[in-house]
């Protein structure tokens, strides 16, 4: 049986799989029940220090659905942050801590950009027993009239200093969380990790309009006849989130990476992982599935390892990192491969007049054209 359990920045998880910030950590109640279901760790939903500010709508939820199958491929939120006092969140984290001292408890935080704000929340998080924190800065949708949210994180100075201003109040794990409505990705991971956040999680929802309402003409979801633009997830944003998960494991290879967006089985778990992901995050596929879903993840993480020999998940974390090349490279491979494959032609039958000058070139070799180098070669698995 493969090792599927996880050691990263610090922290020992028993498996991967990680719920994400939102919903499905809501509150006491629903952390203990991922817990209980087998979840190796949970990000709780984001905390600040006045939930007053709060104000959550009703609906404020949008499927995309497939026009084949029907089954939901885009989800979209217009979700703010928890509406729940600082002060339950600090007593209902230190009852989970007492009944579970072994799961790892992350604290997700959002603050306006003041200095003392940020250290406080932090503080009192980690004195109520948090392993570590992830700091919200790329909600799309958030309180961007209070600079918060991907408002604060499409500006590399302000998440910079976030991330300094948390680092210089704790010596926990401080994952800095991207958001993906901005050209560069690792442009705001870099300044995080100057900054000195020792992990990134990656990605958050991306803006969105799920559709229009073809009878009433109005976006979806409907708030009292108007809407507003919100945070897309599910499978639909996968290759988005995989993409954006391997520029920055390629950028930082020794900072701790969550990766987040569309996984809803293990095979899409795996993806992740084989793309430098230390822990991957699920929020929508628990919301559409429920928490017995991480039984299914960690079945098919097991399958995926024992068909390919892995044993611990080291083993084959980043190793499809090394197939990605410039259009330019690939266009030197194709020339030598064909190349290659013109040395092929060699069966008598497949010889004809019309270009017997140009086959009997391709069958030529001076030595002017160099073997095709090991490095050119997909390497075995570690």
């Amino acid at each position: 049986m493969p090792d599927i359990s996880v050691k990263v920045d610090g922290l020992h998880f028993d498996n991967p799989f990680v719920i994400g910030s939102g919903p499905p950590g809501t509150n006491k109640n629903v952390i203990c029940k991922a817990f209980k279901e087998g979840w190796g760790g949970v990000i709780a939903k984001t905390v600040s220090l006045e939930c007053d500010k709060v104000k959550n709508v009703a609906p404020r939820y949008g499927k995309l659905k497939s026009r084949q199958h029907g089954e939901v491929i885009g989800f979209e939120n217009i979700e703010l942050i928890s509406d729940r006092p600082i002060e339950v969140w600090e007593k209902e984290f230190r009852q989970i801590k007492e009944e579970y001292p072994n799961k790892i408890l992350i604290a997700s935080i959002m603050e306006e950009y003041e200095e003392w704000r940020w250290k406080e929340l932090t503080e009192r998080c980690e004195a109520a027993g948090a392993d570590g924190f992830e700091l919200n800065l790329s909600c799309p949708h958030g309180l961007p009239e209070r600079a918060m949210g991907a408002a604060m994180g499409q500006n590399s100075d302000m998440v910079e200093n976030v991330c300094r201003w948390v680092r210089g109040a704790t010596k926990k794990p401080v994952w800095a969380k991207m958001t993906p409505n901005i050209t560069d990705i690792t442009v705001p991971a870099s300044h995080a990790i100057k900054g000195g956040a020792s992990g990134i999680a990656a990605i958050n929802t991306i803006l969105s309009v799920v559709g229009i309402n073809l009878e009433t003409l109005r976006p979806m979801p409907t708030v009292e006849g108007y809407s507003l633009p919100g945070g897309y997830s599910c499978q639909a944003v996968r290759p988005i989130a995989l993409r954006m998960v391997s520029q920055i494991a390629r950028e930082f290879p020794d900072t701790a990476l969550s990766g987040i967006g569309g996984v809803e089985c293990g095979d899409d778990a795996v993806q992740f992982i084989l793309l430098g992901s230390h822990t991957v995050q699920v929020c929508t596929g628990a919301m559409l599935q429920g928490y017995g879903m991480v039984k299914h993840l960690i079945e098919g993480l097991e399958s995926f390892m024992e068909k390919h020999g892995f044993e611990t998940i080291e083993d084959f974390r980043g190793h499809s990192l090394q197939f990605f090349k410039t259009h330019a490279n690939l266009v030197e491979h194709q020339i030598q491969a064909k190349r290659e494959r013109a040395g092929q032609a060699n069966r008598d039958n497949e010889w004809d007049g019309d270009s017997i000058n140009r086959q009997t070139d391709q069958l030529t070799s001076d030595g002017s054209e160099s073997k095709k180098s090991p490095a050119s070669q997909p390497q075995p698995a570690k």
